[in-house]
């Protein structure tokens, strides 16, 4: 994956200003694959799909397919079981999908080039064929205000199973792009289209900037005649065969760091230090292997001052990797009981003393964090994430005051650590991890010496708006 700098160069250096549309498809443009899909896996775990409803549905696409009825018609077809649902379910209903199939399916090449354009001040929208409850969490999650897409009809607040003509297919999808434009005084000529599908010809024609990504093989013979550049994002989706060789060739990748690590306690005869070149030798093989690259600012505040607590904002399952690379040495980790029984990960966090902390029971939790503080005393660091939970998207959790109790009781500084997009190179849930550049800034350290306890809520919320404003 290129880095982001080098993705959003083009729009960086563009006009800004309101004026300048930025219209975003959805299927294999923002998101990975087709979102329809994960509507219908969610249908068939919560409620099962019978035979007659399958063969109905296959015989709706084959018909829509061979153009024998309308967009609008196969959406009618297809939508029978939502018929009676309230506007307010049916955007539940999307919301749920969204947060537990679909969040970890957006490109990070397309998330960044959202947040480029919003830089840049440009009006974004998002212009889909399909429907509200369908892409509204989704823009949420993005930020766009704008949602030009299929609409349903309701009667007395409930849906008819009617779709209201024209739908934004096609045609559609231009006439709804010049409808926004009218309403925001757009300029057409200098606006983007981000799309993947031959279908939105009459939009990408209409615009000045056209953009495909992901086409197929048609869409892109037009994109050559045109001259119309063109993307292609693999961050998601199914992973090929470099992603495979690189999860191999991590998982492999301790042994090598065992043997630099074994000789090296048993020669200075200290277990720590043997621990530390293990970790950080597997955090450096383990990255450059599966393309994992890192961009630091701040890098100097790393050593600064030790001992300190460093905190640092939780978004992927390769975070404990990441700031085993970046700390190298010296370091005790807090983490959640789950984290002592995940393979390989598990075993060299309990060989390096990592404090596991239960979060159902507060009692044990500071019990447990005791060791932390003790450790601080033999000058080495804490390492924790205040969020505890890992969030399955960018959005900053609140901070739990752990990490903030500990810092005062060992009289230490913290040092935030923002992690802006580990999620790109392996989202919350997922197994394989993709080539991507992560961007780390490295706050100056943060003394906790003169903090009373009755002030530690604002310099939390202190520290969370810092994290908050440099995720932004």
């Amino acid at each position: 994956m290129a880095s982001r700098k080098e993705l959003t160069k083009e729009i960086d250096q563009a006009a800004s200003g309101p004026k300048i549309g930025a219209f975003f498809d959805v299927d294999r443009t923002l998101l990975a694959g087709f979102s329809a899909a994960a509507f219908m896996r969610d249908k068939m775990a919560s409620e099962g799909i019978s035979l007659s409803d399958s063969l109905s549905g296959a015989a709706s696409a084959l018909r829509f397919g061979l153009n024998r009825t309308s967009f609008p018609s196969f959406l009618e077809e297809t939508s029978g079981d939502l018929v009676g649902l309230t506007e307010t379910e049916l955007a539940e209903f999307g919301e749920r999908v969204f947060s537990q199939r679909l969040v970890t399916d957006i490109y990070p090449e397309s998330r960044a080039l959202v947040e480029a354009h919003q830089r840049r001040g440009h009006t974004v929208a998002i212009i889909s064929s399909a429907t509200h409850f369908q892409v509204d969490a989704l823009a949420k999650e993005l930020g766009i205000e704008h949602v030009m897409c299929t609409e349903l009809e309701f009667r007395k607040g409930r849906f008819t199973g009617k779709v209201a003509r024209p739908a934004c297919y096609r045609e559609g999808k231009a006439q709804a792009a010049e409808a926004l434009a009218a309403a925001h005084d757009l300029d057409l000529s200098e606006s983007y289209f981000y799309s993947d599908s031959r279908d939105d010809l009459p939009l990408l024609d209409l615009v000045g900037r056209p953009r495909l990504v992901n086409p197929d093989s048609s869409l892109t013979e037009i994109a050559a005649r045109r001259g119309w550049p063109v993307y292609r994002f693999t961050s998601r989706g199914q992973p090929g065969i470099r992603e495979v060789a690189g999860l191999v060739g991590a998982l492999g990748a301790l042994a090598p760091a065992a043997m630099v690590g074994v000789p090296a306690a048993v020669g200075s005869g200290s277990l720590r230090k043997g621990l530390d070149l293990l970790l950080s030798t597997y955090a450096d093989l383990s990255t450059a292997i599966t393309g994992v690259d890192l961009q630091v600012e701040g890098e100097e505040h790393l050593w600064s001052q030790r001992p300190a607590v460093f905190i640092f904002n939780h978004q992927s399952g390769l975070d404990a990797l990441l700031m085993a690379r970046l700390l190298r040495r010296d370091i005790v980790g807090v983490g959640k009981q789950e984290l002592a029984d995940m393979p390989i990960v598990g075993s060299l966090l309990k060989l390096a003393g990592t404090v596991f902390v239960d979060r159902g029971d507060r009692a044990q939790a500071i019990r447990a964090m005791q060791p932390a503080i003790e450790a601080t005393r033999q000058g080495l660091s804490i390492l924790i994430a205040p969020e505890g939970t890992r969030s399955s998207s960018k959005k900053l959790g609140p901070f739990k005051k752990g990490a903030f109790h500990m810092a005062m009781a060992a009289g230490v500084p913290i040092v935030p650590v923002v992690l802006r997009n580990a999620g790109d190179a392996l989202p919350r849930d997922g197994v394989m991890i993709r080539s991507a550049t992560i961007e780390v800034v490295v706050h100056p350290p943060i003394p906790t010496s003169d903090w009373q306890r009755e002030e530690l809520d604002e310099r939390i919320a202190e520290i969370h708006r810092l994290f908050e404003e440099t995720l932004a």
